[in-house]
Protein backbone atom coordinates (compact mmCIF):
# COMPACT_ATOMS: atom_id res chain seq x y z
CA UNK A 1 0.00 0.00 0.00
CA UNK A 2 1.23 3.14 -0.86
CA UNK A 3 1.90 5.42 2.10
CA UNK A 4 0.85 9.34 1.25
CA UNK A 5 3.44 12.09 2.93
CA UNK A 6 2.70 15.45 3.03
CA UNK A 7 5.29 18.48 3.71
CA UNK A 8 5.86 19.09 7.38
CA UNK A 9 3.95 22.00 9.32
CA UNK A 10 5.07 25.45 8.61
CA UNK A 11 7.27 24.80 4.93
CA UNK A 12 5.94 24.53 1.69
CA UNK A 13 6.30 23.26 -2.33
CA UNK A 14 6.63 26.08 -4.20
CA UNK A 15 5.29 24.92 -7.93
CA UNK A 16 4.48 26.88 -11.10
CA UNK A 17 2.94 28.93 -11.78
CA UNK A 18 4.13 30.95 -8.29
CA UNK A 19 7.56 29.91 -9.40
CA UNK A 20 7.67 32.47 -11.62
CA UNK A 21 7.51 35.07 -9.35
CA UNK A 22 9.62 33.99 -7.10
CA UNK A 23 12.18 33.51 -10.00
CA UNK A 24 11.29 36.97 -11.36
CA UNK A 25 11.59 38.80 -8.02
CA UNK A 26 14.99 37.06 -7.24
CA UNK A 27 15.94 38.24 -10.67
CA UNK A 28 15.43 41.56 -10.05
CA UNK A 29 17.06 41.91 -6.53
CA UNK A 30 20.37 40.53 -8.30
CA UNK A 31 19.79 43.60 -10.56
CA UNK A 32 19.55 45.86 -7.80
CA UNK A 33 22.34 44.59 -5.81
CA UNK A 34 24.50 44.62 -8.92
CA UNK A 35 24.09 48.28 -9.18
CA UNK A 36 25.17 48.70 -5.80
CA UNK A 37 28.24 46.80 -6.15
CA UNK A 38 27.27 43.88 -3.79
CA UNK A 39 28.43 40.03 -4.51
CA UNK A 40 26.64 37.12 -3.82
CA UNK A 41 28.27 34.79 -0.86
CA UNK A 42 26.66 31.15 -0.27
CA UNK A 43 27.51 29.98 3.30
CA UNK A 44 26.25 26.19 4.76
CA UNK A 45 22.69 25.80 5.52
CA UNK A 46 23.88 24.44 9.40
CA UNK A 47 26.62 25.61 11.21
CA UNK A 48 28.20 24.67 14.47
CA UNK A 49 25.21 25.83 16.99
CA UNK A 50 28.01 28.46 18.68
CA UNK A 51 28.10 30.96 15.54
CA UNK A 52 24.21 31.78 15.89
CA UNK A 53 23.99 31.27 20.02
CA UNK A 54 26.17 33.62 21.48
CA UNK A 55 26.92 34.16 25.17
CA UNK A 56 23.95 35.46 26.98
CA UNK A 57 21.90 36.39 23.44
CA UNK A 58 18.22 37.43 24.86
CA UNK A 59 16.37 36.61 21.65
CA UNK A 60 13.72 35.11 20.92
CA UNK A 61 15.01 33.05 17.91
CA UNK A 62 18.39 31.96 19.84
CA UNK A 63 16.48 30.88 23.24
CA UNK A 64 13.09 29.33 21.74
CA UNK A 65 12.92 28.65 17.89
CA UNK A 66 15.82 27.31 17.08
CA UNK A 67 16.59 23.99 14.75
CA UNK A 68 19.58 21.93 16.85
CA UNK A 69 20.74 18.79 16.37
CA UNK A 70 23.58 16.42 17.57
CA UNK A 71 25.63 14.56 14.23
CA UNK A 72 26.82 11.14 14.33
CA UNK A 73 29.99 13.17 15.36
CA UNK A 74 28.24 14.36 18.25
CA UNK A 75 28.69 18.30 18.01
CA UNK A 76 26.18 20.51 17.71
CA UNK A 77 24.56 21.92 14.57
CA UNK A 78 22.11 24.56 14.08
CA UNK A 79 20.28 25.05 10.74
CA UNK A 80 20.60 28.93 10.03
CA UNK A 81 17.52 30.78 11.56
CA UNK A 82 19.03 33.88 10.23
CA UNK A 83 21.83 35.02 7.79
CA UNK A 84 24.03 37.44 9.16
CA UNK A 85 26.35 35.74 11.66
CA UNK A 86 26.91 32.61 9.22
CA UNK A 87 28.38 35.63 6.95
CA UNK A 88 30.28 37.27 9.21
CA UNK A 89 31.65 33.50 10.42
CA UNK A 90 32.56 33.61 6.59
CA UNK A 91 33.83 36.98 6.23
CA UNK A 92 36.16 36.64 9.30
CA UNK A 93 37.50 32.69 8.66
CA UNK A 94 38.25 33.94 5.01
CA UNK A 95 40.30 36.99 6.62
CA UNK A 96 38.18 39.28 4.24
CA UNK A 97 39.26 42.13 6.11
CA UNK A 98 42.87 41.66 5.55
CA UNK A 99 43.12 44.38 2.34
CA UNK A 100 41.58 47.68 4.11
CA UNK A 101 41.45 49.49 0.51
CA UNK A 102 38.94 46.52 -0.45
CA UNK A 103 36.51 47.55 2.18
CA UNK A 104 33.74 47.55 3.30
CA UNK A 105 33.19 44.28 1.64
CA UNK A 106 29.30 44.34 0.35
CA UNK A 107 27.76 40.51 0.19
CA UNK A 108 24.18 39.57 -0.33
CA UNK A 109 22.59 36.39 0.67
CA UNK A 110 19.74 34.50 -0.75
CA UNK A 111 17.96 31.29 0.91
CA UNK A 112 16.39 29.36 3.02
CA UNK A 113 16.24 29.71 7.10
CA UNK A 114 14.82 27.64 9.71
CA UNK A 115 12.76 29.21 13.06
CA UNK A 116 10.37 26.93 14.77
CA UNK A 117 7.96 29.25 15.72
CA UNK A 118 3.84 29.00 15.02
CA UNK A 119 2.96 29.55 11.34
CA UNK A 120 0.95 31.73 9.93
CA UNK A 121 0.15 33.70 7.04
CA UNK A 122 3.58 34.70 5.55
CA UNK A 123 5.70 33.16 8.37
CA UNK A 124 6.97 29.85 7.71
CA UNK A 125 9.39 27.53 9.74
CA UNK A 126 11.51 26.97 6.68
CA UNK A 127 11.39 30.29 5.04
CA UNK A 128 13.55 32.29 2.70
CA UNK A 129 15.42 35.24 2.99
CA UNK A 130 17.25 37.92 1.39
CA UNK A 131 19.86 39.84 2.97
CA UNK A 132 22.95 42.44 2.71
CA UNK A 133 26.04 42.78 4.78
CA UNK A 134 28.38 45.89 4.36
CA UNK A 135 31.11 45.04 6.98
CA UNK A 136 34.44 46.96 7.38
CA UNK A 137 33.08 50.89 7.51
CA UNK A 138 31.51 52.63 9.88
CA UNK A 139 29.39 55.69 8.32
CA UNK A 140 26.66 57.19 8.54
CA UNK A 141 25.82 56.73 4.43
CA UNK A 142 26.35 53.34 4.77
CA UNK A 143 23.47 52.75 6.85
CA UNK A 144 21.34 55.18 4.50
CA UNK A 145 22.33 53.32 1.33
CA UNK A 146 21.46 50.27 2.84
CA UNK A 147 17.83 51.72 3.48
CA UNK A 148 17.96 53.34 0.13
CA UNK A 149 18.60 49.66 -1.17
CA UNK A 150 15.80 47.93 0.30
CA UNK A 151 13.18 50.87 -0.35
CA UNK A 152 14.53 50.41 -3.95
CA UNK A 153 14.12 46.90 -4.29
CA UNK A 154 10.36 47.34 -2.46
CA UNK A 155 9.12 50.00 -5.37
CA UNK A 156 10.27 48.03 -8.00
CA UNK A 157 8.14 45.69 -6.98
CA UNK A 158 5.33 48.13 -6.96
CA UNK A 159 5.25 48.23 -3.33
CA UNK A 160 4.89 52.30 -2.92
CA UNK A 161 3.00 53.46 0.40
CA UNK A 162 5.98 52.15 2.84
CA UNK A 163 7.17 53.69 5.68
CA UNK A 164 10.88 53.00 7.21
CA UNK A 165 10.60 53.32 11.16
CA UNK A 166 14.22 54.47 12.35
CA UNK A 167 15.91 54.55 16.04
CA UNK A 168 19.54 54.85 17.54
CA UNK A 169 20.58 52.33 19.95
CA UNK A 170 23.52 54.59 20.59
CA UNK A 171 27.23 53.15 21.06
CA UNK A 172 28.28 50.95 24.42
CA UNK A 173 28.01 53.58 26.65
CA UNK A 174 24.45 55.08 25.79
CA UNK A 175 23.38 51.42 25.90
CA UNK A 176 24.60 50.83 29.07
CA UNK A 177 22.99 53.84 30.37
CA UNK A 178 19.75 52.97 29.29
CA UNK A 179 19.09 49.52 29.95
CA UNK A 180 19.43 51.16 33.26
CA UNK A 181 16.94 53.17 33.21
CA UNK A 182 14.52 50.47 31.66
CA UNK A 183 15.35 48.01 34.73
CA UNK A 184 15.00 51.24 37.36
CA UNK A 185 11.80 51.68 35.55
CA UNK A 186 10.72 48.14 34.76
CA UNK A 187 11.67 47.28 38.84
CA UNK A 188 8.59 47.74 40.50
CA UNK A 189 6.42 45.90 37.90
CA UNK A 190 8.93 42.94 37.78
CA UNK A 191 6.44 40.47 38.84
CA UNK A 192 3.43 41.63 36.99
CA UNK A 193 5.40 40.98 33.60
CA UNK A 194 5.47 37.74 31.89
CA UNK A 195 8.00 34.79 31.58
CA UNK A 196 9.95 36.18 28.94
CA UNK A 197 10.23 39.77 29.71
CA UNK A 198 11.56 38.79 33.50
CA UNK A 199 14.18 36.80 31.22
CA UNK A 200 14.96 39.58 29.02
CA UNK A 201 14.78 41.66 32.71
CA UNK A 202 18.76 40.08 33.68
CA UNK A 203 19.55 39.32 29.82
CA UNK A 204 18.70 42.48 27.95
CA UNK A 205 15.80 44.52 29.03
CA UNK A 206 15.85 46.85 25.17
CA UNK A 207 13.91 43.28 24.34
CA UNK A 208 11.36 44.15 27.06
CA UNK A 209 10.46 46.77 24.55
CA UNK A 210 9.87 43.91 21.54
CA UNK A 211 6.92 42.08 23.93
CA UNK A 212 3.69 41.41 22.20
CA UNK A 213 2.14 40.17 25.77
CA UNK A 214 2.63 42.86 27.97
CA UNK A 215 2.15 45.48 25.44
CA UNK A 216 -0.88 47.17 27.15
CA UNK A 217 0.66 46.72 30.80
CA UNK A 218 0.44 50.40 32.04
CA UNK A 219 4.25 50.25 32.74
CA UNK A 220 4.54 50.73 28.92
CA UNK A 221 3.17 53.71 28.58
CA UNK A 222 5.62 55.92 29.87
CA UNK A 223 9.01 53.68 29.29
CA UNK A 224 12.11 55.97 29.41
CA UNK A 225 12.96 57.35 25.80
CA UNK A 226 16.57 56.14 24.56
CA UNK A 227 16.87 59.19 22.68
CA UNK A 228 17.45 61.21 25.90
CA UNK A 229 20.12 58.56 27.17
CA UNK A 230 22.76 58.86 23.65
CA UNK A 231 26.35 60.15 24.13
CA UNK A 232 26.56 63.49 22.05
CA UNK A 233 28.56 61.25 19.47
CA UNK A 234 25.85 58.79 18.85
CA UNK A 235 23.21 61.47 18.71
CA UNK A 236 25.32 63.22 16.08
CA UNK A 237 25.62 60.12 14.02
CA UNK A 238 22.24 59.59 14.19
CA UNK A 239 21.63 63.04 12.97
CA UNK A 240 23.70 62.48 9.27
CA UNK A 241 21.41 59.49 8.88
CA UNK A 242 18.16 61.36 9.24
CA UNK A 243 19.51 64.11 7.04
CA UNK A 244 21.08 61.62 4.49
CA UNK A 245 17.25 60.19 4.32
CA UNK A 246 15.29 63.26 4.29
CA UNK A 247 18.39 64.56 0.90
CA UNK A 248 16.55 61.53 -0.63
CA UNK A 249 13.20 62.12 0.49
CA UNK A 250 12.59 58.56 2.06
CA UNK A 251 9.60 58.78 4.45
CA UNK A 252 10.54 57.70 7.54
CA UNK A 253 9.45 58.47 11.23
CA UNK A 254 11.29 58.20 14.71
CA UNK A 255 10.40 55.30 16.61
CA UNK A 256 11.94 55.23 20.41
CA UNK A 257 10.58 51.63 21.21
CA UNK A 258 12.59 50.34 17.71
CA UNK A 259 14.90 48.07 19.19
CA UNK A 260 14.90 44.64 16.55
CA UNK A 261 14.96 41.51 17.10
CA UNK A 262 18.50 40.38 17.85
CA UNK A 263 20.88 41.24 20.00
CA UNK A 264 23.86 42.31 18.19
CA UNK A 265 22.64 45.90 16.90
CA UNK A 266 24.56 49.05 17.79
CA UNK A 267 23.20 52.99 16.84
CA UNK A 268 21.21 52.55 13.90
CA UNK A 269 17.98 49.85 13.54
CA UNK A 270 14.96 50.15 11.18
CA UNK A 271 12.19 48.73 10.03
CA UNK A 272 10.75 48.66 6.61
CA UNK A 273 6.47 48.81 7.39
CA UNK A 274 3.71 48.96 4.58
CA UNK A 275 1.38 51.79 5.48
CA UNK A 276 -1.59 50.13 4.71
CA UNK A 277 -1.36 47.18 6.86
CA UNK A 278 -2.48 48.68 10.24
CA UNK A 279 -1.52 46.54 13.19
CA UNK A 280 -0.26 43.68 11.24
CA UNK A 281 3.03 42.32 12.09
CA UNK A 282 4.53 43.23 8.34
CA UNK A 283 7.75 44.52 7.70
CA UNK A 284 8.74 43.91 4.87
CA UNK A 285 12.50 44.53 5.73
CA UNK A 286 14.28 45.71 8.74
CA UNK A 287 18.15 45.84 10.25
CA UNK A 288 21.19 48.26 11.18
CA UNK A 289 24.31 48.59 12.57
CA UNK A 290 26.19 46.30 14.60
CA UNK A 291 29.62 47.10 15.93
CA UNK A 292 30.64 44.02 18.21
CA UNK A 293 30.28 40.96 15.70
CA UNK A 294 33.17 41.20 13.70
CA UNK A 295 35.20 41.50 16.83
CA UNK A 296 33.05 38.43 18.46
CA UNK A 297 33.77 36.12 15.76
CA UNK A 298 37.75 37.09 15.85
CA UNK A 299 37.87 39.01 13.16
CA UNK A 300 39.09 42.83 14.96
CA UNK A 301 36.87 46.10 16.18
CA UNK A 302 35.14 46.06 12.45
CA UNK A 303 31.68 47.49 12.16
CA UNK A 304 28.99 46.58 9.85
CA UNK A 305 25.29 47.48 8.87
CA UNK A 306 22.65 45.32 6.97
CA UNK A 307 19.19 44.00 6.44
CA UNK A 308 16.72 40.76 6.42
CA UNK A 309 14.08 40.40 3.57
CA UNK A 310 11.36 38.20 3.54
CA UNK A 311 10.83 36.55 0.70
CA UNK A 312 7.44 35.28 1.18
CA UNK A 313 6.13 38.32 2.46
CA UNK A 314 7.99 41.13 -0.01
CA UNK A 315 6.06 38.57 -3.17
CA UNK A 316 2.88 38.60 -1.26
CA UNK A 317 2.98 42.55 -0.89
CA UNK A 318 4.42 43.37 -4.00
CA UNK A 319 0.69 40.64 -5.93
CA UNK A 320 -1.18 42.48 -2.81
CA UNK A 321 -0.16 46.20 -4.37
CA UNK A 322 -1.14 44.51 -8.27
CA UNK A 323 2.33 43.76 -9.26
CA UNK A 324 1.51 41.54 -12.61
CA UNK A 325 3.95 38.74 -12.47
CA UNK A 326 4.21 35.93 -15.92
CA UNK A 327 2.66 32.93 -14.96
CA UNK A 328 4.35 30.53 -17.34
CA UNK A 329 7.83 30.73 -19.21
CA UNK A 330 7.76 31.49 -22.59
CA UNK A 331 8.63 29.42 -25.26
CA UNK A 332 10.00 31.14 -28.71
CA UNK A 333 9.45 27.88 -31.05
CA UNK A 334 6.92 25.00 -30.71
CA UNK A 335 7.42 22.09 -33.29
CA UNK A 336 4.88 20.10 -34.05
CA UNK A 337 5.17 16.72 -36.30
CA UNK A 338 2.94 15.04 -38.14
CA UNK A 339 2.82 11.56 -37.86
CA UNK A 340 6.03 9.45 -36.83
CA UNK A 341 9.20 11.41 -38.04
CA UNK A 342 11.78 9.69 -35.94
CA UNK A 343 14.18 11.62 -34.71
CA UNK A 344 13.95 14.46 -36.98
CA UNK A 345 11.74 16.55 -34.88
CA UNK A 346 14.93 16.45 -32.21
CA UNK A 347 16.96 17.52 -33.81
CA UNK A 348 15.53 20.43 -35.17
CA UNK A 349 14.57 21.42 -31.38
CA UNK A 350 18.04 20.81 -30.22
CA UNK A 351 19.49 23.31 -33.40
CA UNK A 352 17.07 25.75 -32.26
CA UNK A 353 17.92 25.63 -28.55
CA UNK A 354 21.73 25.69 -29.64
CA UNK A 355 20.96 29.28 -31.41
CA UNK A 356 19.63 30.70 -28.14
CA UNK A 357 15.68 30.04 -29.00
CA UNK A 358 13.32 28.71 -26.33
CA UNK A 359 12.07 25.56 -27.85
CA UNK A 360 9.16 22.69 -26.49
CA UNK A 361 8.27 19.79 -28.78
CA UNK A 362 5.09 17.06 -28.62
CA UNK A 363 6.82 13.47 -27.38
CA UNK A 364 3.64 11.52 -27.39
CA UNK A 365 2.50 11.74 -31.11
CA UNK A 366 -0.52 13.69 -30.39
CA UNK A 367 -2.86 14.71 -32.90
CA UNK A 368 -2.63 18.19 -34.45
CA UNK A 369 -5.21 20.08 -32.83
CA UNK A 370 -3.60 18.99 -29.51
CA UNK A 371 -0.01 19.98 -30.55
CA UNK A 372 -1.44 23.38 -31.46
CA UNK A 373 -3.09 24.13 -28.71
CA UNK A 374 0.47 23.65 -26.71
CA UNK A 375 2.07 26.14 -29.01
CA UNK A 376 -0.71 28.56 -28.03
CA UNK A 377 -0.45 28.00 -24.23
CA UNK A 378 3.05 27.99 -24.47
CA UNK A 379 2.77 31.25 -26.01
CA UNK A 380 5.05 30.14 -28.65
CA UNK A 381 5.55 33.25 -31.60
CA UNK A 382 7.19 30.57 -34.08
CA UNK A 383 5.79 26.90 -34.52
CA UNK A 384 7.46 24.43 -36.87
CA UNK A 385 5.79 22.07 -38.67
CA UNK A 386 7.71 18.99 -39.80
CA UNK A 387 5.34 15.97 -42.16
CA UNK A 388 6.55 12.99 -43.89
CA UNK A 389 7.32 14.92 -46.82
CA UNK A 390 9.85 17.61 -44.70
CA UNK A 391 11.57 14.64 -43.53
CA UNK A 392 12.57 13.22 -46.92
CA UNK A 393 13.19 16.70 -48.32
CA UNK A 394 15.38 17.95 -45.35
CA UNK A 395 13.09 20.55 -45.30
CA UNK A 396 11.23 22.29 -42.23
CA UNK A 397 8.03 24.60 -42.81
CA UNK A 398 7.69 27.77 -40.69
CA UNK A 399 4.50 29.25 -39.40
CA UNK A 400 4.84 33.10 -37.90
CA UNK A 401 1.92 33.03 -35.51
CA UNK A 402 1.96 36.48 -35.24
CA UNK A 403 0.85 36.80 -39.16
CA UNK A 404 -0.42 33.22 -39.96
CA UNK A 405 2.15 33.07 -42.40
CA UNK A 406 4.11 30.18 -43.34
CA UNK A 407 7.03 29.18 -45.52
CA UNK A 408 9.03 25.77 -46.37
CA UNK A 409 12.81 25.99 -46.18
CA UNK A 410 15.60 24.01 -45.72
CA UNK A 411 16.72 22.73 -42.92
CA UNK A 412 19.89 24.40 -42.64
CA UNK A 413 17.80 27.73 -43.78
CA UNK A 414 15.89 26.95 -40.56
CA UNK A 415 17.72 29.17 -38.12
CA UNK A 416 18.56 31.85 -40.34
CA UNK A 417 14.51 32.17 -41.36
CA UNK A 418 13.27 32.16 -37.41
CA UNK A 419 15.87 35.04 -36.75
CA UNK A 420 14.30 37.20 -39.60
CA UNK A 421 11.17 36.45 -37.82
CA UNK A 422 11.97 37.33 -34.35
CA UNK A 423 14.23 40.63 -35.64
CA UNK A 424 10.82 42.00 -37.99
CA UNK A 425 8.75 41.53 -34.28
CA UNK A 426 11.35 43.53 -32.55
CA UNK A 427 11.37 46.00 -34.94
CA UNK A 428 8.05 46.47 -34.69
CA UNK A 429 7.76 46.50 -30.65
CA UNK A 430 10.42 49.47 -30.79
CA UNK A 431 8.46 51.44 -33.17
CA UNK A 432 5.55 51.15 -31.22
CA UNK A 433 7.61 52.29 -28.35
CA UNK A 434 7.35 49.26 -25.82
CA UNK A 435 10.59 49.35 -24.19
CA UNK A 436 12.33 45.72 -23.63
CA UNK A 437 13.29 44.98 -20.30
CA UNK A 438 16.95 43.11 -20.51
CA UNK A 439 17.38 43.22 -16.85
CA UNK A 440 19.88 45.34 -16.60
CA UNK A 441 19.03 47.22 -13.63
CA UNK A 442 15.57 48.69 -11.96
CA UNK A 443 14.72 52.19 -13.21
CA UNK A 444 12.42 53.30 -9.93
CA UNK A 445 14.87 54.96 -7.85
CA UNK A 446 12.76 57.79 -7.07
CA UNK A 447 11.70 58.62 -3.61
Amino acid sequence: MAIKYQVPRGTQDLLAPDIYAWQQTEALIRDVCALYGYGEVRTPIFEETGVFATANDSSDMVNKEMYTFTDNGQRSLTLRPEGTKGVIRSFVEHKMYGNPGLLPAKLFYMGPMFRYERPQKGRYRQFNQFGIEAIGAKSPLLDVETIVMGYTICRCLGIKNLEIKLNSLGDDASRAAYRQALKDHFKPVLGELCEDCQRRYEQNPLRILDCKVDVGHPSFKDIPDIQDYLTPESKEYFAKVEQGLNDLHIPYTVDPKLVRGLDYYTHTVYEAVPVTAAGQQATVFGGGRYDGLVDYFGGGPLSGVGFGMGMERLIQLARDEGMEYSDHADTDVYVIGLGDIGPYGLSAATMLRGNGYVTDMDYQGRGLKAQFKSAERDGAKVIVIIGQDEVANNEVTIKDVANQKQVNVPLDDMIKTVDAIFEAAEQEDDEQGHHHHDGDGCQCQEG
